[in-house]
């Protein structure tokens, strides 16, 4: 069995979990756990850098996405689920790694600046935000993780993580952390329901995982379609439209997903159709994790259990890499 160790750092708790977290990282774990030792990370601390007025927010989703996590697949007995604030030795190896980066690199990281612009921060970016990239590489190289599956947008993430790796490694003339390799799922961006390049919580354009039946329909009626296609006898245009997007997602009979495409290119399919085969599709695929959400939120203290449970296990692995890189910079006193 391959044995590489995983950790996940895209899910901070600041809303319920979208279909595009699904395709972009949630079938993978799933998948993974059982070929990987893998650590899924709550990242309720780096959630604090543009919600640090509203902790009650991030505290109450810490929950929520850890439902949609067994809602969907991932066993605790073979994922480590654990609560990032709760690992003291991620911001201490974050200060560490501070010394290692110049704050130029850390402007001109473009995920970073793509963030800054969504968010609208202006010139009032605080300064654990700029500082992200850091953080995150904490995260990943605290558990000595060698594969990240992550998005396309993330990859300036990873390089700059391998990077402090290199530059601590040499520095300190050590082998203590190891570099990381990005796994790209083949979904890494699903596209929002009004038909802009991401779905996100914060865009209002997201079907989440939680939500209910009636919902969803009225998402998928609403959903962004080929604006040229006015007509149910014009040809209509497959490329950009989110909804044969998410076919491509979420439906397993690729033959029919295949004939939707001709009849619709071709002309004489309304969007109307597509929307409602679309409907059936996630319908059926919403539903048995809706139905296993519910029962794991009956008991919302086992949840929380299973993630103390985690995190104290996180917290061995945790020590001892610290116990390792403070030897390497000679501040093992005692």
């Amino acid at each position: 069995m391959n044995q590489k160790k995983i950790i996940l750092t895209g899910d901070r708790p600041t809303g319920p979990l979208h279909l595009g977290h699904y395709v972009g990282s949630l079938q993978n774990r799933v998948a993974m756990q059982e070929t990987h030792t893998q650590y899924v990370i709550i990242a309720d601390a780096q959630a604090l850098t543009d919600n640090a007025d509203n902790p009650q927010k991030v505290r109450e989703n810490v929950l929520e996405v850890a439902l949609d996590y067994l809602a969907v697949g991932i066993d605790p007995a073979k994922t480590t689920i654990f609560i990032q604030s709760l690992i003291p030795q991620i911001p201490e190896l974050t200060m560490y790694y501070l010394n290692l980066v110049t704050w130029n690199r850390l402007k001109h990281n473009p995920t970073v600046k793509q963030e800054i612009q969504q968010k609208g921060f202006g010139d009032s970016v605080p300064a654990g935000f700029m500082v992200y990239p850091v953080s995150q590489a904490a995260d990943i190289t605290f558990v000595k993780a060698e594969v990240v599956p992550v998005g396309e947008d993330q990859l300036p993430m990873i390089e700059q993580t391998n990077e402090l790796v290199r530059h601590f490694n040499r520095i300190y003339k050590t082998d203590v952390l190891v570099e990381v390799q990005a796994v790209i799922p083949k979904f890494a961006r699903l596209p929002g329901t009004d038909g802009k390049a991401k779905m996100s919580k914060s865009l209002g354009n997201a079907i989440f995982l939680s939500d209910p039946a009636d919902v969803v329909e009225k998402k998928v009626k609403g959903m962004f379609t080929d604006p040229n296609h006015l007509r149910v006898e014009d040809p209509g245009k497959v490329e950009g439209n989110p909804v044969f997007s998410y076919l491509d997602a979420f439906d397993t009979n690729l033959t029919k997903v295949q004939e939707l495409k001709d009849h619709y290119t071709r002309g004489g399919l309304g969007d109307s159709v597509v929307k409602k085969y679309l409907l059936e599709v996630l319908q059926n695929f919403l539903q048995p994790l809706r139905q296993r959400r519910a029962e794991f939120a009956k008991d919302k203290g086992e949840v929380m259990r299973l993630l103390k449970q985690g995190t104290e296990r996180t917290l061995k692995v945790a020590e001892k890499t610290l116990s390792d890189v403070r030897r390497a910079m000679c501040l093992d006193y005692f």
